[in-house]
């Protein structure tokens, strides 16, 4: 796992290592601007002259100008991004580009590193004034465009002029044939929530540095930046220290093997019990259930009601059935105390007698993923909800957790009035706090938060992208992926990342044309990769 940074983490870093004298803002700086030289060569191999080799500044005027007839427009902001832009406009010249730039902002304020490299690009070449109405409007065509104006840095809503500079930006590359390259962010976007502050830019190529953001993976982040790559700029954070729980680290792979043991049995790996709706509502259920099964749980039944049984016992093989009709015929088979984790609500029902299973659920006090239709119903009972326990994993996607916890919803789709944004990552915190349990909020960039503020993200954007998953029935595989992994013993946050990991791997597997049911059949692969 990665951990992700907040723009004020990323600036204590950076200033520890300064105060400490390993290393200057100027040569932080510099080695930027080269680490996003570097990257638009690796992305774009033929801007680097022949053979896709990116020239050298050691290499003589006449053998530059014999490789490189490429140009780039550098738009560069009132803050330390404007100086990595100047960094970079300095180096693409010196490799023979040609190349333009513009400046937001008085030079004379900048800071005094930006400044430096202001000036340090004034002896080569002219600075134009970004402010004036349409000043690309008679730019050439350039091949890239360097969006150095915010950054991280950008603590307000971008609107008026500031809008029309960065709705003109993306205006130079509609046409697809000019490539745009962000320093940090696109401009416009919040880097600790990913989040829009009025007008923002698009980006083809995002460059970071040291680490990601928090801002690059959630909400618009994994859309607006295109491809985000990270380059190292010499830091070293060894010296300083997040506190764990105020840590937000980006999952990769299962923190453990998920191996079954060679002298082990059925009933080493728990007993999943999965509870389905009604006739003609079985089959979120079934999904469910089958995901547990396919993850490794021991055994899994199905506590079915008697009206639905013929439908599903015609349905599965290796699933066991039993009849759960109401919270009394719950409770008695919860007297087998093998069954160690608990499924409810994918096609659950929300009527009466559903509430009631999900109280008797509550009351046993076992691991239990809260899923859907059981969702809906504690959000309608202030008693369920207070019957929530440290052992339940809630699963809402963003509709359900509106029901669930209104006033926190109603936080984040606000319009943000100034930076650091409210962030999903901050939503979910709250609610699992407030639940006293995991949550995990779903979506492309889904966030898995525990009550004491431990959280990890784990996204479904960029190289890991699986837009297939947008399909009927993945969230109930899910919840049976979570469910089969806390039988096995795994703690629910543990269940919870690494079940919402496999997820997406299975989904990435498969590929177009996915539905639900594709899913558990791609895990013994994805397992199998793992050395399961």
């Amino acid at each position: 796992m990665t951990e992700l940074l907040t723009a004020a983490q990323m600036r204590a870093i950076e200033q520890d290592a300064i105060e400490s004298g390993d290393v200057t803002g100027l040569a932080l700086m510099e080695r930027a601007g080269q680490g996003v030289v570097e990257a638009i060569f690796e992305e774009w191999p033929e801007l680097g002259g022949e053979g896709g080799v990116a020239p050298r500044p050691s290499d003589s005027p006449q053998s530059i100008s014999e490789k490189v007839k490429h140009r780039a427009v550098v738009l560069c902001g009132p803050g330390n991004n404007g100086g990595d832009g100047f960094v970079v406009a300095r180096l693409l010249k010196e490799l023979g580009w040609e190349v333009e730039v513009f400046l937001y902002g008085n030079a004379g304020k900048l800071p005094p590193d930006a400044k430096i490299n202001c000036e340090r690009w004034r002896g080569i070449g002219a600075i134009n004034d970004l402010s004036v109405p349409n000043a690309l409007a008679d730019v050439e065509r350039p091949d890239i465009i360097i969006d150095a104006v915010f950054g991280t840095g950008l603590a307000r809503p971008v609107e008026g002029r500031l809008a029309q500079i960065l709705q003109s930006i993306d205006g130079l590359r509609s046409d697809g044939a000019v490539k745009s390259v962000a320093i940090d962010l696109p401009s416009g976007l919040c880097s600790d929530s990913g989040r829009s502050l009025g007008v923002f830019t698009t980006a083809d190529l995002t460059v970071s540095f040291h680490r990601f953001k928090l801002g690059h993976v959630l909400d618009r982040g994994g859309m607006q930046c295109g491809r985000a790559v990270v380059k190292g700029i010499g830091l070293d954070d060894r010296a300083f220290s997040v506190e764990p729980k105020k840590q937000v680290v980006l999952e990769a792979r299962p923190a453990q093997r998920l191996h079954k043991h060679s002298v082990a049995h059925k009933f080493s790996h728990g007993h999943a019990f999965v509870l389905s709706g009604g006739a003609g509502k079985t089959g979120a259920a079934r999904l469910a259930a089958r995901g547990a099964l396919r993850v490794g749980a021991g055994l899994v039944t199905l506590g079915v009601p008697h009206e639905a049984q013929t439908e599903v016992a015609a349905q599965i093989t290796a699933l066991m059935m039993r009849e759960v009709g109401d919270a009394g015929a719950l409770a008695n088979t919860l007297e087998d105390d093998r069954l160690n984790a608990l499924c409810i609500g994918p096609g659950f029902g929300g009527g009466e007698t559903q509430a009631a299973l999900v109280g008797a659920v509550l009351k046993a006090g076992r691991a239990t993923v809260l899923d859907a239709d059981a969702l809906t119903l504690m959000s309608r009972d202030a008693d369920l909800f207070a019957g929530l326990h440290d052992k339940c994993v809630l699963t809402p996607h963003a509709g359900e957790f509106k029901r669930l916890f209104p006033d926190i919803a109603e936080k984040l789709s606000a319009a943000p009035t100034r930076g650091p944004a409210y962030s999903k990552v901050d939503a979910t915190r709250e609610a699992a706090k407030r639940a006293g349990c995991v949550v995990l909020f779903k979506g492309a960039d889904t966030v898995i938060a525990v009550p004491d503020g431990r959280c990890s993200i784990n996204a479904a954007v960029y190289d890991r992208s699986a837009p297939w998953l947008a399909t009927a029935g993945s969230g109930d595989v899910l919840a049976g992926f979570i469910t089969g992994l806390l039988a096995r013993d795994l703690a629910p946050m543990q269940a919870a990342e690494t079940g919402a990991w496999l997820h997406v791997e299975c989904a990435r597997k498969f590929g177009p044309g996915l539905i639900a049911e594709d899913l558990p059949e791609r895990l013994p692969d994805v397992l199998r990769s793992l050395g399961a």
